[in-house]
């Protein structure tokens, strides 16, 4: 069995110590790193599973971290999540608009903790294996590749962001609800904040088109056929 990679990136040695400690118990594979540089080099030359990482470090904080990590290629499909001991709204959406999958506080509790972390990795290993090509105008997302390209021009998303856009590509003619977005997407395994969803459309609207998606206010979000 591939044991799953995941890399820590703080600058608290006993957070690193506590987090290697459970994960490994869990039968993960763990690298760790004290900084936003080293954790940079690290995950191009281990490809994590999934990084875990803090916000407030020396010399590159973790925004600014998560931001050059979005930009490796080989990158595309590893998930990101900040845990922090920055609570504010602000802070979280600026995880989200940096490229993170997920932001959780450190006041969370190691069980808890691994909980989420099975349920993340778990939901990007059960890939279809019926995986097509859909294309809606110039709109062309193609799963089986990870890829998204919208009249010529390439796009890199983060996974989310990714799952996301596939699922409203996948019934145009359908409004898709808030919480089957949370089921499909996050999965009701795993607890995201409130604004998740708004943060992943606003993105998609930027790199995409404003008018690619719509929203129905009380309803939900669909997909536009241009």
């Amino acid at each position: 069995m591939n044991q799953k990679k995941i890399l820590l990136i703080d600058d608290e040695l006993d957070i690193l110590e506590i987090l290697s400690y459970n994960l490994e118990k869990e039968g993960y594979d763990i690298y760790t790193a004290t900084n936003g540089n080293e954790g940079i080099d690290k995950a191009k030359q281990i490809v994590p599973d999934l990084i875990l990482l803090d916000v407030m470090m020396p010399e590159k904080d973790g925004i600014e971290t998560c931001q050059e990590l979005r930009k490796i290629k080989e990158l595309h499909k590893t998930l990101i999540v900040f845990l922090s001991a920055r609570s504010e709204e602000f802070s979280q959406l600026a995880g989200f608009q940096a490229g993170a999958n997920d932001y959780i506080v450190k006041l969370i509790k190691p069980k808890i903790l691994i909980s989420k972390v099975n349920a993340l990795l778990q939901l990007t290993s059960q890939v279809s294996d019926n995986a097509k090509l859909i294309e809606i105008g110039d709109l062309i997302i193609d799963k089986d590749n990870f890829r998204v390209s919208k009249a010529g021009q390439q796009f890199l998303l983060p996974k989310k962001e990714f799952d996301l856009l596939y699922l409203l590509a996948s019934n145009t003619e359908k409004v898709f609800k808030r919480e089957e977005i949370l089921e499909k997407v996050w999965g009701n395994d795993v607890i995201v904040g409130e604004r998740t969803i708004d943060v992943h459309i606003r993105r998609l609207r930027e790199k995409l088109g404003i008018n690619t998606i719509q929203t129905l206010k009380g309803i939900g979000y669909k997909l536009i056929v241009l």
